[in-house]
């Protein structure tokens, strides 16, 4: 038998697996991902959103399959490749540019999918984020379990503008142990910058459930997604959103910071817990307070889109 990296078993086209990694100036990530991930993918697959540096010239040196495509989000970018790029392995596994997979975690699954039973359709992986170069532990950060890994076929990702996750469409779900993380190697600029664009999207999801304006989607259960995941989003929506302005942001970070121990994480803890868990947050909400207004004069479902689409620059 062939084997590939770490001395893993080299997968075949029939039973294998590819690895869909979404781009747009990745440069400073790709080589790293696909590394990650080559002694267990039988193909490596990247979509670009025509990116201005050499993503993809540093992917095609390393054999991946590259495809260009127009982003409109990162839910729609994924389910098009899942749809249109003719992907034929058993599995199929979402890896971010700027995440990896450890050696533990490439063997637990060269080991586990040849063993599976059918009814087993998605696995979830626990990821840890690595932020100005320390591990975050604390403040609910860790582990963030995530369905990443799932059957050809059996897999959906939610039509949302933010925070989309897979799930299955039926048939359970396991957990594997392992390093998986997420270690962006930009700077804070980068970062508050990524976040001003996500609070954006983030907003306009909130808005457009709010008035019926985007298409209606399952939604996460615990059968099709992680349990973790699917209590985190039944909260938000039941819950947290439904705060008033302002106290939500706050006294998430609170309670992340001193009563899910996030102080410990010292002062890169401090930093990120701030911006991600309050500063973020209270953005969002800020966002929502403007988008509201904007469309408060909209008398169609037509309307509204359109302007929000004006607003955000967003194709929604």
């Amino acid at each position: 038998m062939w084997h590939g990296r770490h001395g893993l078993p080299e997968p075949t086209a029939s039973d294998g697996l590819t690895v869909v990694i979404l781009t747009f100036d990745e440069a400073i990530h790709i080589e790293r991902a696909i590394a990650s991930v080559a002694g267990i993918a039988t193909r490596v697959l990247v979509v670009d959103s025509f990116s201005r540096d050499d993503t993809v010239d540093r992917a095609h040196a390393l054999d991946a399959d590259v495809v260009q495509h127009a982003f409109v989000n990162q839910a729609r970018q994924l389910q098009w490749a899942l749809d249109s790029c003719g992907i034929d392995t058993a599995w199929v596994l979402r890896l971010d540019a700027d995440e990896v997979i450890k050696p533990d975690l490439a063997r637990a699954i060269a080991d586990t999918l040849p063993r599976l039973p059918a009814g087993v359709t998605g696995i979830n992986f626990k990821r840890r984020h690595i932020f100005m170069g320390r591990w975050i532990r604390h403040g609910g950060r860790y582990p963030l379990v995530m369905l990443r890994l799932w059957r050809n076929g059996l897999g959906r990702v939610e039509d949302r503008w933010m925070d989309e996750h897979i799930a299955v469409k039926s048939g359970l779900t396991i957990t594997l142990d392992g390093g998986f993380a997420d270690i962006n190697l930009r700077d804070l600029s980068w970062f508050t910058d990524k976040h001003n664009r996500y609070a954006t999207r983030e907003a306009v999801e909130r808005v457009g459930r709010r008035h019926a304006l985007l298409g209606k989607d399952p939604g996460l259960d615990r059968h099709s997604a992680s349990r973790q995941a699917a209590a985190k989003r039944w909260i938000k929506e039941r819950f947290y959103n439904k705060l008033p302005f302002g106290a939500g942001p706050f006294g998430y970070f609170l309670y992340r910071y001193l009563i899910q121990l996030g102080f410990l994480d010292g002062r890169a803890g401090l930093i990120y817990h701030f911006l991600q868990g309050c500063w973020y947050r209270f953005l969002v909400e800020a966002r929502v307070v403007e988008l509201e207004a904007g469309i408060a004069d909209c008398a169609t479902p037509a309307a509204r889109r359109a302007r929000l689409a004006d607003l955000t620059g967003l194709r929604i």
